[in-house]
């Protein structure tokens, strides 16, 4: 019992300090990212081809990066940022695993090496979908375009979190102890670190 009772009590102490170190990492997020400009936006639409949908955003974004994922495998705005903010020290660093930042944001946001994996989780599918759009020093025209588009709803940001154990394999004991959105996190950190 006491045994049982320490390994809680560790347990929580554990996850307080990695609340503290995730805020923390959150505010140094933003200073890394913050010689770009990145947006975080909410969307729904219906996508009747991914092709035309990726050809219009290459037209559109001229000297942007636009990634469109789906929202549905998103735990909010942080889970972005962080992604965001390790694929730009990734690229500065030289460890990239894409050789573009979209791409790599998508690898990132999905705690995923394989761009195949990394799509099939988190990328665009023909149909109604909740879109995250990841918008790095976005001009006028991509901004007219997604509106033109799709349907602003930053709610589609907020976590969904029986479809965020299912992308991300989290457990319950991670569960225990951790936000669904601090495991993802993680997983993100730990792609540099098992790398």
């Amino acid at each position: 019992l006491l045994e049982e009772q320490s390994r809680i009590l560790l347990m929580q102490v554990l996850r307080l300090i990695f609340q503290v170190l995730i805020e923390l990492l959150s505010k140094v997020v933003f200073l890394i990212i913050a010689d770009l400009d990145v947006d975080v936006l909410g969307f729904t639409g219906h996508i009747d081809s991914v092709d035309d949908v990726l050809d219009d955003i290459d037209i559109f974004s001229k000297g942007s990066v636009v990634q469109l994922l789906d929202a549905n495998g998103i735990a909010g705005r942080n889970h972005v940022f962080h992604a965001v903010n390790q694929s730009v020290l990734a690229f500065d660093r030289k460890d990239n695993f894409a050789n573009d930042l979209g791409v790599e944001i998508c690898l990132r946001c999905s705690a995923q090496r394989q761009i195949s994996k990394a799509f099939s989780l988190l990328g665009l599918k023909e149909g109604d979908m909740n879109l995250c759009a990841v918008i790095v020093n976005g001009n006028n025209e991509i901004y007219d375009y997604l509106n033109s588009t799709f349907d602003r709803n930053d709610d589609v940001l907020l976590p969904v979190n029986d479809d965020l154990v299912k992308i991300f394999d989290i457990s319950s004991e991670e569960l225990a102890c951790y936000t669904h959105e601090d495991i993802i996190i993680d997983k993100i950190s730990k792609l540099v670190v098992d790398f």
